[in-house]
């Protein structure tokens, strides 16, 4: 098949990641690559798909910061009319590309309103994974999207996003975004103090993650960069020259996966209702259990009380307690669940089995049309 996918343009596709919707777009493009697929990637400058053909939409990311996501609890998206002119500029110069190819079928992983409406201006079937919760301006366009000649076929990336974004569109699957658990090194060893790794912003918890390690009497490594500057700044910044505390950028992920393997724990006490959690895959791949706030696709992503603890959003005590108790967790249990239930073949094998059904679909559509 000839795929092409067109990336969130507000970061550049290459390592370290900015986050898990990049990642996964990466790891998405090489698996299908890798099963002898043509892919495409659409992404802003500067990124780099080892293996992939990447096309550079001459978009400059740093145009986009004001698209940049922010979770209902750090005040929202910025949409106003100068951010969703840029985005408009973006998107249009990259369908403008895309549009000079034949593909057999369209994914869109942008979470933008112009990446929506612009992919009905293709003559291929169109996929729009909806990596993120609900928001107006994205529904609206997807609502208009559905009113057109090819309506586009919609996927989330847990159940519990499937749950929330069927009260505004019906949803046709669930693609879970799983990690690559053959490249992921895994210790049945039990290894020494937490981490935490996502971008330094409010709804991730980081704050939240250095105060349960510190309840826990544990050091904390904190991996990421800052996503939030006013948050980084009065947040993040105070806590590097915290006892047992140390924060490092965000480095690649190959990187990353050695330090969770050699921790004993990783932390994900998240904000917000978490689409899926990727960090909480790749720990446990490392064989690494995870204390996590029971919230959001998280629930699905980590096997309570056999690959780490959910507790009580919010509940730093719970948590610091479940830090504890991770020691009686079977690390191999925890490798052998992600190699079970979050490898990235599983996903690859429920995206071909998606395209396949869009693309027939259209086959049958213009053969009645």
């Amino acid at each position: 098949m000839k795929i092409a996918i067109m990336a969130p343009l507000v970061t550049a596709i290459r390592e370290p990641q900015r986050g898990g919707s990049q990642a996964f777009v990466s790891d998405l493009a090489r698996g299908l690559t890798d099963r002898g697929h043509d892919v495409h990637v659409y992404a802003a400058s500067g990124s780099q798909i080892p293996g992939v053909t990447v096309v550079d939409t001459g978009v400059d990311p740093e145009s986009l910061a004001a698209t940049l996501y922010r979770a209902s609890e750090a005040g929202g998206p910025d949409s106003s009319p100068g951010a969703a002119s840029a985005a408009q500029t973006a998107f249009s110069a990259a369908y403008d590309l895309a549009r000079q190819t034949r593909y057999d079928v369209i994914h869109n992983h942008a979470f933008d309103a112009p990446a929506v409406r612009l992919a009905t201006t293709m003559s291929a079937p169109v996929l729009h994974t909806l990596h993120l919760p609900p928001d107006d301006a994205v529904a609206a366009a997807l609502h208009q999207a559905a009113g057109s000649g090819w309506p586009p076929a919609l996927a989330t990336v847990s159940e519990f996003q499937a749950r929330a974004w069927r009260t505004v569109l019906p949803i046709d699957a669930v693609l879970l975004p799983c990690v690559p658990t053959a490249a992921i090194p895994w210790s049945p060893a039990r290894g020494s103090g937490a981490v935490f790794a996502g971008r330094l912003s409010p709804e991730k918890g980081v704050a939240e993650a250095v105060d349960i390690a510190g309840t826990a009497g544990i050091p904390i490594e904190v991996y990421g960069d800052t996503y939030d500057h006013n948050y980084a700044q009065m947040n993040i910044g105070p806590l590097a020259g915290r006892q047992g505390v140390t924060v490092h950028p965000a480095v690649p992920r190959a990187a990353l996966w050695d330090v969770m393997a050699r921790a004993a724990v990783v932390l994900y006490p998240a904000m917000w209702d978490e689409p899926f959690g990727m960090a909480a895959a790749e720990a446990q791949a490392c064989g690494t259990p995870v204390v996590a706030f029971r919230r959001g696709g998280l629930t699905e992503v980590i096997a309570d009380e056999v690959t780490g603890f959910l507790v009580q959003p919010g509940d730093i005590q719970a948590a610091a307690d479940a830090v504890a108790r991770a020691a009686g967790i079977s690390r191999a249990r925890c490798r052998r669940h992600a190699e079970d239930n979050l490898d990235l073949d599983q996903s690859l094998d429920a995206h071909e089995r998606l395209y396949r059904r869009v693309v027939d679909s259209a086959g049958k559509e213009a053969a009645h049309g």
